[in-house]
């Protein structure tokens, strides 16, 4: 099966792709710092006062732990989706294998599924 993206949208594909492992991985730098330096805190006794204190400093660091699996997540979609571009798979329902629109693809660019699949999917997840 050819890949339904044309040269020219490949390359603008490719970027927009790059572009946005480049803005996770800043992300994911970022929050590893601010967690490291709230964790420090918190060891440091800097931030933590009382219980109420504690409980506030625990969450914005589980909150940070969660950024990151949630950016890690979403870097490993953009590696599936590169893959799939190199193999002349992007643009393409991993399950049914028809087109999937453009303007899916610009507003979701790791979209490996259709709207109809991903619906489907998405209503087998919630179980």
């Amino acid at each position: 099966m050819t890949s339904p993206i044309a040269d020219p949208e490949r390359a603008a594909h490719a970027a927009r792709l790059d572009a946005l492992a480049t803005r996770l991985k800043e992300e994911i730098r970022t929050t590893l710092l601010r967690v490291d330096a709230d964790r420090y805190a918190l060891l440091a006794g800097q931030m933590v006062r009382d219980t109420k204190d504690q409980a506030i400093a625990q969450t914005v660091l589980e909150t940070g732990v969660a950024e990151i699996e949630r950016d890690a997540r979403e870097l490993a979609d953009v590696e599936q989706a590169r893959q799939r571009l190199a193999a002349g798979r992007y643009g393409r329902c991993v399950e049914c294998d028809t087109v999937i629109p453009e303007a899916r693809l610009e507003a979701w660019p790791t979209a490996k599924r259709c709207r109809p699949c991903q619906a489907q999917h998405e209503q087998r997840r919630r179980g």
